[in-house]
């Protein structure tokens, strides 16, 4: 079975992860996973069907370090209105996978697995152990997959070098292509927004303590406000190298003119305008209002729930008071509660990983640019960050996509990745492994 063949099967295996403790289903991929490989792994549980499997193959030299290979087997929920085909067909059109987690991150996965089980058959090996731990749960934060990993089973994934998401197209730079490896990410502060009021019938609203009225009225203020920036030595580095005149960049590194350089970079490519604003700024998305039981009452509670992100040097003191001054005078009486709070961390790239990344993309593409960016998203890297491991998110696309439009693919209508792209991320990562394992050993 070829990384495409497995990437179809994943995308069909329909892991619909959407925040309860029900979906997911990843026992379905963990089954998959088995079958190609030939034989099970350590296979962890937390909740009925919520199935992560660790393999491991040992190196061939005690005292070199390990790598962890971590993708993950849910995806988010989809709205097949939106979409051309059946997400979860898998159809080849145009020289495109089209499905639900092809980019998000199952082409990856699939890349991982192949590679891993040509170490598993003993086709080839490295100096260190080599872990694959295909987790669940990623896209509701890891509390089922990564995170119970690290806090329950560290002893099946502990490795000082960790390969994950996200892998991106390359982008135009000024001195020609660059090569983004994701080396660090935001971290998620979401919080839940709640109000109280009083019931009563829905027919005689005047002068009613409705629970919803504080809360909608406090959400307003959080709808494309301005909320604090961090300059990055990720983002001067990322603008230092692409093709902007001299002004925008400036403008770009300016805390006080940044938004004002991306509302005039959105007019020809508000795509890469939004990426630029989240990986410079706390962003916050109201996503979710729950409120009322039935139709003619009138709710006696209501809540929200905001994905707030941060860049380093934010915490949870800072989330608060930005909200609070947001939602102002309407949010007084709101409680605000912590839902995931993580801090937003890098990873340096002095490194054997880092290089060993590097000698594969200048084997493939003649180029060792590599340009170092963030993710706005949040993976499970953060997990093993924490614990002081290294970890990248790389893949090698074709330029069938650009950058910006690959990005609206990320939990959006259309998903889809070339198969080109599959085949080159493939022999991409089995580079990057053949690099590391010769400057690791």
């Amino acid at each position: 079975m070829s990384t495409l063949d497995l990437l179809r099967q994943l995308i069909r295996n329909q892991c619909v992860n959407d925040g309860t403790r029900e979906s997911g289903h990843e026992v379905r991929s963990v089954e998959t996973l088995a079958d190609y490989l030939g034989e099970r792994g350590t296979v962890v549980e937390p909740a009925p069907g919520r199935q992560s499997v660790v393999y491991r193959v040992p190196g061939d030299n005690p005292g070199a370090p390990a790598l962890l290979l971590l993708p993950h087997l849910d995806v988010v929920p989809v709205n097949p209105d939106g979409w051309e085909v059946d997400p979860f067909a898998a159809e080849i059109s145009d020289g495109f996978v089209w499905g639900r987690g092809a980019i998000d991150m199952l082409n990856l996965t699939a890349a991982m697995v192949v590679i891993f089980g040509e170490h598993l058959r003993g086709e080839v090996r490295l100096p260190g152990d080599l872990i694959l731990a295909a987790v669940a749960d990623e896209e509701a934060a890891g509390f089922l997959g990564a995170k119970y990993l690290t806090e329950e089973r560290l002893d099946l994934v502990d490795a000082p070098y960790v390969l994950t998401e996200v892998g991106y197209p390359s982008l135009p730079g000024r001195h020609g292509t660059l090569y983004p490896v994701t080396v660090g990410e935001k971290g998620p502060a979401w919080t839940r927004v709640r109000s109280r009021g009083t019931p009563g019938h829905g027919s005689t609203p005047h002068l009613s303590d409705n629970a919803l009225a504080p809360l909608t009225a406090a959400l307003a203020g959080l709808f494309g406000a301005e909320s604090p920036v961090v300059i990055t030595d990720e983002w001067k580095s990322l603008v230092a190298t692409l093709q902007l005149d001299d002004d925008t960049a400036r403008r770009l590194l300016d805390a006080e003119q940044i938004d004002e350089a991306l509302s005039d970079l959105a007019v020809d490519d508000p795509g890469l305008a939004r990426y630029f604003h989240a990986v410079t700024h706390m962003t916050i998305s109201p996503n979710v209002v729950r409120a009322g039981i039935k139709s003619n009452m009138i709710p006696d509670h209501a809540e929200a729930e905001v994905d707030v992100r941060v860049l380093p040097g934010m915490d949870r003191e800072l989330v608060d008071g930005v909200l609070r001054k947001l939602m102002g005078s309407a949010g007084d009486e709101l409680e605000l509660i912590p839902m995931a709070d993580f801090p937003s961390i890098f990873s340096p790239r002095d490194n054997p990983l880092w290089e060993a990344i590097g000698d594969a993309v200048e084997e493939h593409t003649g180029s060792r640019s590599l340009q170092p960016v963030v993710t706005s998203a949040t993976t499970d890297a953060r997990f093993l960050r924490r614990r002081g491991s290294i970890a990248y998110g790389v893949g090698l696309y074709d330029d069938r996509m650009s950058f910006a439009e690959f990005l609206t693919l990320f939990h959006g209508h259309n998903e889809r990745v070339s198969v080109n792209s599959v085949e080159r991320t493939t022999d991409l990562l089995r580079s990057v492994l053949r690099r590391f394992g010769e400057r690791s050993g």
